[in-house]
Order: C-alpha cells, then structure tokens, then sequence
C-alpha cells in the first residue's frame, strides 16, 4: 500500500484510506487468486479500485444533492430521467413501459405518477393511438430545471471521455463491461435472484 492508501493502526478509527486496497479487503487471499500478478500488479490494480471507489462516492454526492434540489426520491429521478429520454426521442411514454424501466408493480407505478403529478413534475394524458394506455409527459418546467441542473452535471462525464483517446476508450469500455459482468449477480442463490 502506498503512503496514501495506509490504513489507520488505532482501534476504532474510521477506515477510509485504503479501503478498496486488496490486502486491506483479502489478506488472506481468500477472495482473489494472486498468482501471476507482480506486487506491482497488485498495488496498481487497487489504485484503480479506489479510482472507482471514487467515481462511486462523487456520484452518490451527486444523487443526494439532485434528489435534495428536486425534493425527490431515487424512482422519482429515475422516471423523469425516462421521461427526458422519451421526449428527446419523440417517444410516448407509458405507465407500462415506466413500470418495466424501473422495474417497479404497476401499483407502485400508479402512485409514483401520481406523486410526481401532484408536485407538478409529470402529466398524463390519453394515449394518441391505444385508447387502453396513458401518455405520461415531464413538465416543461421540471424538463428545464432537471437539464440546467442534474443534467448539466452528469453530462460533465462525457468531457471526461472526449479526453481519452479512442484506443482508451475502446480498453475502458471493455473493463467496465468486463466488471460489470463479473459482479452481476443474476445467478447467485445468496442474492435471491437465481431463476428470476
């Protein structure tokens, strides 16, 4: 571990540097099979978990800010990021389709649009061509003020892969699809959703 990764010695301090370290996290080499990496191997790879240990923690300080400016909860922001999507693409939104991208009941659904509509954030209407279903449309102004905030925000990541090259971004891409198959956990018994 590096000077800057060390672990606080006394009992009872809070762990924060060096905690995505692998030795901190598996001393035993219990969890990851070491043999063929190079202590020099090992020292970068845990760089690169606290580097996304970082990205992880500005992002949920991002999700916290957004939620408090918007009074909202993590499904309210979810569905009227939906509902953006949508309506830059000319696409109808439906109850139906909110409830599968957010992978919520239809209950659940029902009172969610009928939160959002009550603080103004959302509309329903007939739908134009299925008279069984509802059009759901963000606001006008719940539109502007998520873009001019949020929005701008989270679009700060693209400038952060316009910086790389497209060879990096070709071998970034490919990491975090790589870890993210590797973490799912769609087939673990202990995670409860093994055959769903």
């Amino acid at each position: 571990m590096s000077r800057s990764e060390e672990i606080p010695e006394e009992a009872g301090t809070p762990v924060s540097e060096g905690i995505y370290h692998l030795e901190a996290n598996d001393p035993h080499h219990e969890l990851v099979d070491r043999s063929g990496l190079s202590g020099a191997d090992v020292e970068q790879i845990s760089e690169l978990m606290a580097a996304l240990g970082r990205l992880r923690e500005a992002e949920e300080r991002l999700s916290d800010a957004s939620l408090r400016y918007m009074k909202l909860n993590q499904s309210d922001m979810r569905a009227l990021h939906y509902l953006i999507v949508c309506a830059n693409h000319g696409v109808i939104a439906t109850p139906g389709a909110i409830a599968s991208r957010l992978h919520i009941s239809t209950a659940s659904t029902t009172k969610l649009l009928d939160r959002l509509e009550r603080a103004g954030h959302v509309t329903r209407h007939a739908h134009p061509s299925d008279r069984r279903a509802l059009a759901i449309a963000i606001t006008p102004e719940t539109h502007e003020a998520a873009m001019e905030t949020v929005g701008r925000q989270q679009a700060k990541r693209f400038l952060a892969a316009a910086r790389l090259t497209p060879s990096e971004r070709e071998t970034v891409k490919r990491f975090l699809d790589d870890m993210a198959q590797e973490i799912e956990v769609s087939d673990e018994a202990w995670a409860g959703t093994a055959g769903s």
